[in-house]
């Protein structure tokens, strides 16, 4: 820890991540839960909602990662702000890509195949944007979910981590969310991240978003594949209706195919690279 450790800063739509390159699976291990919380808090770390650790599938034995290694050369291995391991993330996946292509060699004009805790995705980069297939979309009933006195029943999405996504009158509705909203345990009993929606036009919405350890940002990739998919059904729109999807932080393309995959587009920037000499330096 002396010597520090490099590391890069990035965002997708300004959900915003540290990436650790770790090609070897040398510097990290299995990434200590207080290191994440160290380099993710905004006042003593660096600042960010994740950390990214970019490790080639050969050289980590995650399950996750030892299953991945037929399909994908490398590993995204993601970790929420308060250090548990979460099994994908849509912006964060897209920043992941930029990586790989802007400084592992990795060729931007043939798919990207990445290995994650919710199986091995493909990527297309294209200019500024960057397109993820985010494999199939579950529709899962119904729960409720709530903030203050005011209860909301939610459609439940798996887009490969859990969502609940709730219709509002207004954005306002969901208050500060410094706090996790209320959630039926039962359903969710690893946590759940939540969504709150409002129509802006034809095949056009706009949410807020409460993601499990991390709190409220200003953007989700998976949240906004699961408002898609509620919303086409809510609309009865055909497969394959592209929708918009505002966030605080930009703005995300998403459609759901036929086939039930849904695909993610969306900026994608490294903005910093530093050295970490720890949060007591």
């Amino acid at each position: 820890m002396s010597n520090g450790f490099a590391f890069w800063k990035g965002h997708g739509t300004e959900n915003d991540f540290v990436l650790l390159p770790d090609p070897d699976g040398t510097s990290h291990g299995d990434l200590d839960a207080d290191l994440v919380r160290a380099l993710c808090d905004r006042r003593s770390g660096i600042g960010a909602d994740g950390v990214l650790r970019a490790v080639r599938t050969s050289a980590y034995d995650d399950p996750h990662c030892v299953a991945a290694r037929e399909d994908a050369a490398w590993f995204m291995d993601y970790r929420n702000a308060d250090g548990s391991a979460s099994e994908m993330c849509g912006n964060g996946i897209r920043l992941f890509v930029r990586y790989l292509v802007e400084h592992e060699g990795v060729d931007p004009t043939q798919p990207v195949r990445v290995g994650t805790r919710s199986g091995v995705l493909a990527a297309l980069v294209h200019g500024d944007l960057v397109t993820v297939d985010m494999g199939p979309a579950r529709v899962l009933g119904e729960s409720q979910i709530g903030v203050g006195r005011t209860a909301w029943t939610a459609r439940h999405v798996s887009t490969g981590n859990p969502h609940a996504v709730a219709f509002v009158n207004s954005l306002d509705d969901a208050g500060s969310l410094r706090e996790a909203p209320r959630h039926d345990v039962a359903v969710y009993p690893d946590g759940v991240n939540v969504e709150f929606v409002v129509s802006r036009g034809t095949q056009h919405v706009a949410m807020r978003v409460h993601e499990r350890g991390s709190g409220e940002t200003r953007s989700c990739g998976t949240g906004a594949c699961a408002v898609m998919v509620a919303t086409s059904l809510r609309d009865g729109a055909e497969r394959g209706t592209p929708y918009r999807v505002d966030v605080p932080g930009g703005t995300l393309g998403v459609t759901w195919r036929s086939d039930d995959h849904v695909l993610l587009s969306g900026p994608a920037v490294l903005v910093a690279r530093g050295m970490w000499l720890g949060s007591g330096a």
